[in-house]
């Protein structure tokens, strides 16, 4: 493990590990051992990484960004709403800011996810123990192909940039990320909610949501009507008058007429 040297707002230790299991679990140990608030654990692949549900992230080695921030706080009360929102609005925005010809075809898909187009750039998950959290992110950067299963449903910034061979400095993004994020949750300007919505996947459209526990929710068929102060999306069922507020959940927006 090694420190970088890189601008990092929170004013904490950036380190960097060729492999790991997963970066939240070693930011866990980190926290552990006293690391302050703010810290990174960023690798260069995970041998175990997860993604929501417990699914397992695959991606190449040294071709994409995955890395863990841990954030302390004092009381309950002070751990930020919606973390897992409002981290995907700081990537997004960084991602844009980093490449402004994807912002056409950028979008946070609720509640964890940055899509390019139809397919998945970006996987957050969110994790707290305590007041510590944790929040684990893996940015699709330079891999330019992926397993047939996930072919149709998985891009990197390279690829829809449309250069597979386009070199990118992933340790010069991160410094964006960072930026943004202390920006979205340290330092916010205005009604997060308003940025998230110009950006928000399929907003006003209708959706296939599977609402509960990933993977085994009941289905709801309805119209994307924006987000709630605590994260929660709202959809307007068909048929329905008033939009219902869902906290879990996942949308399925394939095949859906």
């Amino acid at each position: 493990m090694q420190e970088l040297s890189i601008i990092h707002p929170f004013g904490a230790p950036v380190y960097y590990c060729d492999m790991v299991g997963s970066t939240m679990d070693e930011s866990r140990r980190l926290a552990e051992q006293g690391a302050p608030h703010g810290t990174v654990l960023l690798a260069d692949f995970q041998s175990s990484g997860r993604g929501r549900g417990a699914r397992l992230w695959q991606a190449e080695r040294g071709k994409n960004l995955f890395f863990t921030v841990l954030l302390r706080y004092p009381d309950y009360a002070a751990i930020h709403p919606a973390l897992t929102l409002r981290t995907g609005l700081a990537v997004a925005l960084a991602i844009v800011d980093f490449a402004p010809a994807l912002a056409p075809i950028l979008r946070v898909k609720w509640p964890n996810d940055i899509m390019l187009g139809s397919k998945k750039a970006v996987g957050i998950i969110t994790e707290a123990v305590g007041t510590n959290v944790y929040i684990g992110v893996g940015v699709n950067v330079a891999q330019s192909s992926f397993p047939p299963a996930l072919a149709g449903k998985a891009t990197s910034i390279v690829l829809a940039l449309g250069n597979p061979e386009l070199a990118i400095d992933r340790f010069s993004l991160l410094e964006v990320i960072l930026g943004r994020l202390f920006e979205e949750i340290s330092e916010p300007v205005g009604d997060w909610r308003e940025r998230l919505s110009a950006l928000l996947y399929m907003s006003g459209e209708r959706v296939r949501f599977l609402a509960g526990a990933a993977d085994v929710g009941a289905e709801v068929f309805g119209q994307i009507a924006g987000v709630g102060c605590n994260g929660e999306l709202l959809i307007l069922p068909d048929g329905a008058s008033e939009p219902i507020p869902f906290i879990t959940g996942e949308l399925d927006v394939y095949g859906v007429t």
